[in-house]
Parts: C-alpha cells; structure tokens; sequence
C-alpha cells in the first residue's frame, strides 16, 4: 500500500461504476477493482452490483478467505473522504445494453421475421402450381 494514500469523495468514485471501470469502497479504503472483473469467483454482476455505496457489508458477508483479504492490497487505491459518503443509498444498476449474442440489429431481425413467413408462403404456392400443371 502507498504510503501517502490519496483522499477520494464518493463522487468520483462513484463515476466508477462500470464493467470497464470499476472502483469500490470497502472498510473506508478505495479499491479499483477492474483487472479483476474477469476473473471474479462471483462474476462482474456481484461487483458492479456494490458499486455506488460503501460495500463493506457486501464484502463481509460473503466471508472471504485470507488470501481474498491480501490480494485487495494490488488493487488498493486510497481512501474515500468518509464526510462525502451518503447514509444510506439505494442500488441503481447501471445501463447496459441488451443482450445480443449474435450482434444482429434488431431491425434486421424484425425484417426477417415478416420476409421469411413471405417467402416460405410464395414457395408453397409455386410448389402447388407446378405440381398441379402435371
């Protein structure tokens, strides 16, 4: 740890709320928690959620393990100014996108769903036709 910690307002650290970059405050001190998104047990989910508000309690009651507790030292950033911390705040996720796994645009896929039905319907009819004519 630094030996001169740097003072944040929860302003700024709340700012810091996303999967790309995100800090938390535990136990007074700042962490900038966004190398380990990846490669959290719990997945990102758990630590965004904790954003925005002193996560103490949230890191408390999951009881980690010792080797959890040392490796907070490596994404140690300072200490958050505790006269800029609210009482009490409520959780607001932050904004993501919807879920798109193939990255289609939506109205390529609304498209399709109309043409599709279309073309299947004029392939029928010509099937019948040509069939008929014989």
């Amino acid at each position: 740890m630094a030996s001169d910690p740097k003072l944040h307002i929860f302003e700024e650290v709340n700012k810091h709320n996303k999967t790309k970059d995100c800090w938390l405050i535990i136990a007074g001190k700042v962490y900038d928690v966004t190398p380990f998104m990846d490669d959290h047990p719990g997945g990102d989910e758990v630590l965004l959620s904790a954003t925005g508000k002193d996560a103490t309690n949230d890191f408390e009651d999951v009881g980690h393990s010792d080797s959890a507790r040392e490796m907070m030292e490596k994404y140690y950033i300072g200490e958050i100014d505790q006269s800029t911390v609210p009482a009490k705040r409520n959780y607001t996720p932050p904004q993501q996108v919807p879920y798109n796994p193939d990255k289609t645009p939506d109205f390529i896929i609304k498209i399709l769903q109309i043409l599709v039905p279309l073309l299947i319907l004029v392939l029928a009819f010509g099937v019948r036709q040509y069939t008929k004519e014989k």
